[in-house]
């Protein structure tokens, strides 16, 4: 209980995943409060200042399930796991406990878990950061890597998180009065941090240990609202994730007024993304989205709910839907190949992070290869492709990539048909491939 409670005083706001064999245990309040949220049964175990001990456990490979409940109900769950084999703790005496830590904090904004996850919606963390004379707002999608920042007005803070709709929202215990409404409207789970998190100058200490660099001048000239949004944002990344922070892409700087302004009622009413029942049947994109992949999804859903303001812009998106009009033989190859692609880039960051499987790393071979034979089809026929196809071609062409390819060979080579879903239950390196190797 003494391990329990010091796990416990160091996330006071997050119910407590405590390990204990094949459980993760809930004791006192956090036990009372998951079996209220979950149904799971709520027993005593023992005493702590004369009081019986609430009790409430679920089984580890189950944990999965229950941490979506946990997370669609409001609450944040940190997960204290068992860090040594119980055969060490007994040699350093009969009465030994097992060593144990808490490996990451479960909030709405930080999942990465495939089953936690909608995988046709981004799921984005953001922070607010006010100064006398403006705004700006930082956020990410730990599940891919995307991170951006943008300047703002005071009066386009409400604007722009009804654009993002971020799963959870950072701001500081100064400024959290000026976003309560916008988290209500978007629904997205406020979070308050301390203001020191958001100082300007420990934030661009941050940010350039995170990207090991010395300067942040070839990411752009953040003002220093921009930077107090970024270092609120990665340290609560920081925070939650126990020292194994994700591999986040540089920080893209958008321009002032990039997208169209559209407030949260106007939003609400228009059903862009979600009908007035909530859900995203019967709206906008659910009548739109004919995408073949979870990527495709995610990209589609960003580009109809921030509509672009820029003509150029505008214009090379226009021409890129117009390539694939007018050839239908070309669309429908380049959608038969993607539909075998993965979610590589959830997958990429699960295997970053430790938590992925063989499943996860078939996704990285799939997409891999999927994305060569669609940039093959694209320019096999045409060579007067638009500029925004082009980069994509470029990008996906293994031929182009020499590390990507010999990635996507070695795992084509290496890996079984059927795949469990955890490393542990072995099996999924070929047969002949494991003859081999002894």
């Amino acid at each position: 209980m003494a391990q329990y409670l010091a796990a416990k005083a160091e996330h006071p706001d997050a119910l407590l995943f405590f390990r204990m064999g094949d459980f993760y245990e809930l004791f006192f309040a956090d036990a009372e409060k998951a079996a209220a949220a979950v149904g799971i049964t709520l027993t005593k175990r023992g005493q702590h200042g004369g009081e019986p001990i609430p009790m409430a456990g679920v089984p580890w490979h189950q944990a999965e399930n229950y941490l979506s409940k946990l997370i669609r109900a409001g609450h944040k769950v940190a997960v204290c796991e068992q860090l040594e084999d119980p055969a060490e703790a007994k040699k350093r005496g009969g009465k030994s406990i097992v060593h144990r830590g808490v490996v990451r904090v479960v909030t709405p904004g930080t999942l990465t878990e495939e089953g936690l996850l909608d995988a046709r919606s981004a799921n984005r963390l953001a922070a607010i950061a006010f100064s006398s004379d403006g705004a700006a707002i930082a956020w990410a999608d730990v599940s891919t890597g995307a991170f951006e920042t943008r300047s703002l007005k005071h009066h386009e803070a409400e604007e722009e998180i009804a654009a993002l709709s971020p799963a959870e929202l950072l701001v500081t215990d100064a400024d959290s009065q000026h976003v309560n409404e916008a988290a209500r409207i978007t629904g997205a789970a406020l979070t308050v941090r301390p203001a020191v998190k958001a100082d300007a100058k420990a934030a661009a200490r941050r940010i350039k240990a995170a990207f090991e660099v010395a300067a942040l001048d070839a990411f752009g000239d953040f003002t220093n609202v921009e930077l107090s949004a970024m270092g609120l944002l990665l340290d609560y990344i920081e925070l939650t994730q126990a020292g194994a922070a994700p591999h986040l892409m540089p920080p893209r700087r958008n321009a002032e007024r990039a997208f169209m302004a559209i407030d949260a009622a106007t939003r609400a009413a228009l059903e862009i993304e979600r009908s007035v029942r909530g859900g995203r049947e019967g709206s906008l994109l659910a009548c739109v989205d004919r995408t073949v992949t979870s990527a495709g999804g995610r990209m589609l859903a960003e580009r109809v709910s921030r509509p672009l303001t820029d003509v150029t812009a505008i214009n090379a998106r226009l021409d890129a839907v117009q390539f694939f009009l007018d050839a239908r033989d070309r669309r429908e190859g380049v959608r038969e190949e993607l539909r075998a692609a993965g979610d590589l880039a959830r997958a990429l960051t699960r295997l970053a992070l430790g938590r992925g499987g063989p499943r996860d790393l078939a996704n990285l071979r799939d997409g891999l290869t999927a994305g060569d034979r669609a940039a093959a089809r694209c320019l096999g026929l045409s060579t007067e492709a638009p500029a925004e196809i082009s980069r994509a071609c470029d990008a996906l062409s293994l031929s182009a990539h020499a590390e990507s390819a010999a990635l996507a060979q070695t795992l084509a080579r290496a890996m079984s048909a059927d795949l469990p879903l955890l490393a542990r239950d072995g099996g999924f390196i070929k047969q002949r491939l494991r003859r081999d190797a002894r």
